[in-house]
């Protein structure tokens, strides 16, 4: 495939997931910090919040497996998550945090099993979306091209 019809489908696609509410501006500002002195920035956070997610989605599940759930602590994990998925741009997995933390506040542990499940099927939406946005930037880079630069009106 020609480079540019890449770039147009990376330019597409990544709209898309705003569109979507995957994304939100901060995912625009995490890749205004990537520059040629770092060329990886974006895929290693991203990659760092992917590791997160996975240990904090076990642990979230561990905890609300207990016979005596220990909400505090599940909010504690679902806070973290909420502050990591919001510092990339993972709207979608964020708004579900916000729910969640609701429902742990007053113990509801239905509400809390129904988010957690929210909650892994947004991530694992947002990973996959994220995985194929990288493999087009690396696709184009592979191809001789450069990235092009994503302009949102928010």
């Amino acid at each position: 495939m020609e480079v540019v019809q890449i770039q147009r489908r990376l330019v597409d696609y990544t709209k898309s997931l705003f569109m979507e509410g995957f994304l939100d501006g901060q995912f625009l500002q995490l890749q205004q910090l990537q520059d040629e002195s770092n060329p990886d920035f974006v895929v290693e956070v991203v990659s760092l919040f992917f590791d997160d997610s996975e240990k904090l989605l076990n642990e979230l599940t561990i905890a609300l497996d207990q016979p005596n759930v220990d909400f505090k602590k599940v909010d504690g994990h679902v806070h973290q998550l909420k502050g990591s998925s919001s510092s990339i741009g993972a709207q979608r997995v964020k708004n579900v945090c916000i729910a969640f933390r609701n429902f742990c506040e007053v113990q509801n542990i239905e509400g809390c099993l129904t988010c957690l499940q929210q909650v892994k099927q947004e991530y694992y939406l947002v990973k996959n979306k994220l995985e194929t946005l990288f493999r087009l930037e690396q696709q184009i880079v592979a191809s001789g091209g450069s990235i092009p630069m994503i302009e949102m009106g928010f």
